[in-house]
């Protein structure tokens, strides 16, 4: 019997493709090509499967022209590059890689807001440059975290993850909004109170976005809402671009409506707004929240384990569709 054919979309470790190889007929990506739509569907030609990054797009025009696929497993928590709808009614299953990478993405939203508050970024720019000569009482003088009030917006493992560190960490007063507020006992373990959006905004002295992507969630954080916050305040950004207005952040940070601002997400990444690059007071990483190599290899893992679960056993770990294969 032939045994399925998948596409691995992107380079992934060598270790992930052997264990695939030990099912499927391989296809892999190793050069790490950026394939184009087109190249995409020609890659994809008769496979069943495709272990997808986060970034290649699933859309109803692939899945039209790609009629033997049945499995799209990420490698990622976000599943914004696919189009759900689309997927359910061609048939295909989505899988994504949540959990595995939560405590490690919590941690470091915590160290981006830190970076952002104490003005690490700035600071050692100004040090590699030379300009340190002397001490004054104000160099680099930037936000206090302890103590604190910290808001994030979207509470799910992740957000939860950073009020823990937050809370009991640091002595920070946690505030939150999401779509629906936590049960109680969840709260208590996060030392987290519930609030309306505008609260929020108003209140926080360093805002966590931890928010999935979506039509709904697409510029959250407008020039509207940065007007909303502190002068002092923080923005942090580790959930997806999009979801903050980076040409209306850029304007706020260059005239002071707010502090400072971290970001490891940006919209249409990986370019990113080419004023985000002359300004100071932000901290820009690229997408590396969950970038350790055990949680990377955890989420590899994963994605394979739901190709190998579907494809072999019909029991995908887990599914973000409910569809049936034949």
């Amino acid at each position: 019997m032939n045994r399925p054919q998948i596409l691995i979309a992107r380079a992934i470790f060598p270790e992930i493709i052997a264990k695939l190889a030990q099912h499927f007929e391989v296809t892999s990506n190793q050069d790490d090509v950026l394939w184009t739509q087109p190249q995409m569907i020609e890659q994809l030609a008769g496979k069943q499967g495709v272990f997808t990054t986060g970034g290649e797009r699933i859309d109803a025009a692939l899945l039209a022209a790609c009629p033997a696929l049945k499995i799209c497993a990420n490698m990622a928590v976000g599943y914004n590059n696919f189009d759900l709808d689309a997927m359910t009614a061609a048939g295909v299953l989505a899988t994504n890689a949540p959990d595995v990478l939560t405590e490690t993405t919590a941690d470091f939203g915590f160290a981006l807001l830190m970076a952002t508050a104490r003005r690490m970024a700035e600071s050692e720019h100004f040090l590699r440059a030379g300009l340190w000569t002397r001490w004054r009482y104000d160099l680099f003088a930037g936000g206090d975290i302890h103590g604190a009030t910290l808001g994030i917006l979207g509470m799910g493992r992740i957000g939860q993850g950073i009020a823990k560190r937050g809370a009991h960490g640091f002595g920070m007063k946690v505030i939150y909004h999401n779509r629906s507020r936590l049960d109680a006992a969840t709260e208590s373990a996060c030392q987290a109170s519930y609030v309306s959006k505008e609260e929020l905004l108003k209140t926080a002295d360093h805002l966590v976005l931890v928010l999935p992507y979506s039509a709904q969630s697409h510029h959250a954080i407008g020039a509207a809402e940065l007007a909303r916050m502190k002068p002092g305040a923080t923005l942090v950004n580790i959930a997806r671009g999009g979801i903050v207005d980076d040409a209306a952040l850029a304007t706020a940070l260059r005239d002071g409506v707010i502090a400072a601002a971290g970001l490891d997400v940006f919209e249409g990444e990986p370019k990113v707004h080419p004023e985000l690059l002359t300004l100071p007071n932000v901290v820009l990483t690229p997408h590396i929240a969950s970038a350790t190599l055990p949680t990377r290899l955890a989420m590899a893992n994963l994605a394979a384990d739901n190709l190998i679960g579907y494809l072999i056993g019909n029991r995908p770990l887990t599914p973000l569709n409910a569809v049936g294969r034949s």
